[in-house]
């Protein structure tokens, strides 16, 4: 069996010598047919064009004289040559000649050089081609005068190999996610009706048990609610494409009248929010994007804080830029869970197992947002005590 690798050498030996022999080929048809062709252009002047040439010759460069012999009383004509006119004619047309040879020779590098190009960048196009939609390596593909161009295209190949794999995980975790989301559904709307049906078929049951069933009832349209509202947040999330609309904007104000919207909420859990902010804590931002950072952060935390716990939110003015924190007191986040927070579904699997579970877009969105605005989101979690921390640029 070959080597591969002495095969390769020995088809890149190949193909130099074959350049070679291609070379000296033309080397030596040059040197035949450059005489050939002076000699037939002599020959053409010598013989067709004599006559003109002579006449020419003549009328610039000879001149008479006529010359009297005192001794014999004859006279004759002389004719001489202008050396002088003959010298200057020759420099004009050897400059002219050199001038034109320069140019030719120019422009015939610039053609064969145009023509190699073009030769390289199809045979280029042609490996390229082949390497993207094969299984070769690129070792395989492309010749040694190559390996700039072939190491270049395996981290190009790479990273959309892997960029390709994101996407298919994504789209994975975004499929999986509708299928849970439709199945569950089905559970929340059946015991609504179920429960309705129940009020509607015993008009003489008592207070206390229809309470009961209207208490179960509105709980689960609200989990429905919940499900439908997921649905339309990553619906919106894929389609929309986030533009920013910047203005100042007082974040303490902003942080007290979300905290009045999240009552219901908080109180449901008997849980209270504390604001530690200064009266005037100003950022350049889109008011709708950065209180939707806030919403799902606040949300976020409502949601994981154990019952009958403070929320801190912290705000300070930190040189050229803005800090705002939210503190809450819950299970903590293990170090892996931590580190992968802020993808997109990551929360999938604990949307199902509880009530309070969402889509997992509301981090990925919160982050996305601050990063558009030039800030950045970070969460700690340690000791049931988890912190996260918005920075964003101060007022410009």
């Amino acid at each position: 069996m070959k080597n591969p690798s002495i095969s390769k050498q020995s088809g890149g030996v190949d193909i130099s010598l074959k350049a070679k022999r291609v070379f000296y080929l033309k080397l030596l048809l040059a040197g035949i047919l450059v005489p050939l062709v002076c000699y037939a252009l002599n020959y053409f002047a010598d013989v067709f064009l004599n006559g003109v040439f002579v006449d020419w010759f003549s009328h610039q460069f000879v001149y008479e004289q006529t010359i009297y012999n005192e001794e014999g009383g004859l006279a004759y004509v002389e004719q001489s040559i202008d050396w002088k006119a003959l010298k200057a004619f020759l420099g004009k047309a050897s400059l002219l000649f050199a001038w034109i040879f320069v140019f030719s020779l120019i422009g015939a590098f610039h053609l064969g050089g145009k023509r190699r190009a073009q030769k390289v960048i199809k045979e280029a196009g042609e490996k390229l081609h082949q390497y993207m939609h094969s299984e070769l390596e690129a070792e395989e593909i492309f010749p040694p005068e190559y390996a700039q161009i072939s190491t270049r295209m395996v981290q190009i190949k790479a990273d959309i190999e892997k960029k390709e794999q994101s996407l298919k995980d994504e789209a994975r975790k975004k499929s999986d996610l509708i299928a849970y989301l439709a199945h569950d559904l089905k559970t929340p709307l059946t015991s609504v009706l179920g429960y309705l049906t129940l009020l509607k078929e015993a008009p003489d049951m008592s207070a206390v048990q229809r309470e009961k069933y209207v208490h179960i009832a509105c709980d689960k349209a609200e989990r429905l609610d919940s499900l439908i509202e997921e649905f339309f947040e990553i619906t919106r999330y894929n389609l929309q494409e986030m533009i920013l609309e910047k203005e100042e904007l007082d974040v303490s104000y902003m942080m007290m009248q979300m905290t009045e919207e999240f009552y219901p909420l908080l109180s449901a859990k008997n849980n209270t929010v504390r604001l530690e902010l200064p009266q005037e804590l100003t950022v350049y931002a889109d008011p709708q994007k950065l209180a939707r950072v806030f919403n799902n952060l606040l949300k976020n935390a409502i949601a994981y804080s154990y019952p009958d716990t403070e929320i801190v939110v912290r705000g300070e003015q930190q040189e050229n830029q803005v800090v705002i924190s939210f503190e809450d007191y819950g299970k903590t986040i293990p170090r892996q869970k931590l580190d992968l927070i802020f993808q997109k579904f990551f929360r999938m699997d604990e949307a199902r197992k509880s009530n309070t579970g969402g889509a997992g877009l509301g981090l990925a969105i919160a982050k996305e947002i601050a990063e558009l605005h030039g800030g950045t989101i970070t969460a700690e979690s340690q000791q049931e005590k988890t912190v996260f921390q918005v920075i964003l640029p101060g007022k410009s």
